[in-house]
């Protein structure tokens, strides 16, 4: 079967139109407000952002990570994946075109799994970018580990009460509702222990213990909460989905979610050589270009490698997706390219910080930016070192041990076998 990973000239152009709308029109909203991109917007805010959504919308480009259902195109995830590419270059981008996270896997969980009441309250305005929402899942005693997550959901008569702790929980001080995962029958195994609900953020109880900022964020105004449920009751509609059936989901919300992500990191990391061959060009020292140097050359090489290959990748996985509709077949492609996002925009950044010298550890440019973004990427959506168990044992599956003492390229093994087949008397 041929790969392909061309797109019709109509979605071309509606490509090319975004990378130019990103560079002129968002471009300067990311100037402004490098740190509001989750927040409520302002009266001023507003005034700016909403005629670029209506552009966005004005070309069919508006959420379009959505299924038909839900009012989207139906896209497969390679166009998906270049879109990303180009909105991965803008801090606004993806808000701008409605595709946030954790909001576009929340509004999709919702649509599955919301009652009627949850969908009229919470999807469109989610859908439509008036709200935020937050994703309550890991902890802090166990991270991501949910074999050992304690935040438990009784039932309570026709009630659910929550209590715990969640760590972690992007945007809870903004978001207009929580999806929480809590434990609701710890004697069930893993995969079954947990459920998941659906938390309006004036649910009596909730409680934000602090925020945490992220690298390159002002430290006083964070974006991840330590949230405490004390006691939160919320009656049984607020499950979504089965009882016991968090995990099935949750992977409703991730979906494409990682091709995406590493398509997004594509174009940050091309963003990043953009930056290093400019600076190569310009910069003089010692009666030569940084250009003329050859280890920076060695930098630019390996960037582009690293990029070029990386790109590839998640291309390939895309196409897979869209042309086996199975994401369980992809598995293994999904979780590699899981492990290849942050070390690629980790390598990049960091080697165009090294070639823009002191300058590109300063908030002058958006390299340190850029690589703390690398970091972050090594553990959402589960650490690195989970995809790589992944991949191994997905890879491992399609192997069966040696017959016999031997490995089966041991070469004496095999040579007297051909000697056998071609150099016996039977043979001749």
């Amino acid at each position: 079967m041929a790969w392909d990973f061309s797109v019709e000239p109509e979605f071309q152009e509606l490509l090319d139109w975004t990378d130019t709308f990103i560079r002129e029109k968002v471009w300067p909203v990311d100037l402004l407000w490098p740190h509001d991109v989750y927040r409520p917007m302002t009266d001023q805010q507003r005034a700016i952002v909403d005629p670029l959504k209506q552009a966005v919308r004005d070309q069919g480009l508006w959420a379009c990570h959505l299924g038909p259902e839900l009012g989207g195109k139906g896209y497969g995830q390679l166009k998906l994946g270049l879109l990303n590419e180009i909105l991965g270059k803008s801090i606004w981008g993806p808000r701008i075109f409605g595709t946030q996270a954790p909001d576009t896997g929340n509004a999709e969980i919702i649509a599955h799994y919301g009652t009627p009441e949850q969908k009229a309250a919470y999807l469109q305005p989610l859908l439509d970018g008036e709200i935020v929402s937050c994703f309550s899942m890991t902890e802090p005693q166990g991270g991501a580990d949910p074999g050992i997550f304690t935040t438990e959901a009784v039932r309570d008569g026709s009630d659910w009460v929550i209590s715990g702790e969640k760590f972690f929980s992007s945007n809870a001080r903004w978001a207009s509702f929580f999806i929480v995962m809590a434990v609701t029958d710890p004697e069930a195994p893993v995969v079954n222990r947990m459920s998941m609900f659906l938390v309006p953020a004036e649910t009596p109880g909730i409680e934000i213990v602090r925020n945490l900022a992220h690298l390159g964020e002002p430290e006083h105004d964070g974006s991840e909460a330590l949230v405490r449920y004390a006691n939160v009751r919320v009656p049984a509609s607020a499950l979504l989905g089965e009882k016991g059936n968090a995990f099935g989901v949750a992977q409703t919300r991730l979906g494409g979610g990682r091709i995406h992500h590493a398509m997004r990191t594509v174009g940050n990391a091309q963003l990043c050589l953009d930056m290093m061959a400019e600076r190569a060009l310009s910069r003089t020292t010692k009666g030569q270009t940084l250009a003329d140097k050859q280890a920076v050359q060695a930098m630019l090489a390996d960037s582009y490698i690293d990029i070029v290959q990386f790109r590839l990748m998640v291309m390939y996985t895309a196409w897979q997706i869209d042309t086996y509709n199975d994401y369980k077949r992809v598995r293994k492609d999904i979780s590699a390219i899981k492990v290849q996002t942050p070390r690629v925009m980790e390598a990049v950044a960091k080697r165009a910080i090294q070639i823009h010298g002191a300058l590109g550890v300063t908030y002058d440019l958006p390299l340190t930016r850029m690589f703390s973004s690398g970091l972050m990427l090594a553990l959402a959506d589960g650490p690195t070192e989970v995809h790589q168990m992944t991949v191994a044992r997905q890879l491992l599956r399609s192997y069966k041990p040696a017959e016999g003492m031997w490995p089966s390229m041991h070469i004496p093994t095999r040579r007297a076998a051909a000697e056998a087949e071609l150099l016996s008397p039977a043979a001749v």
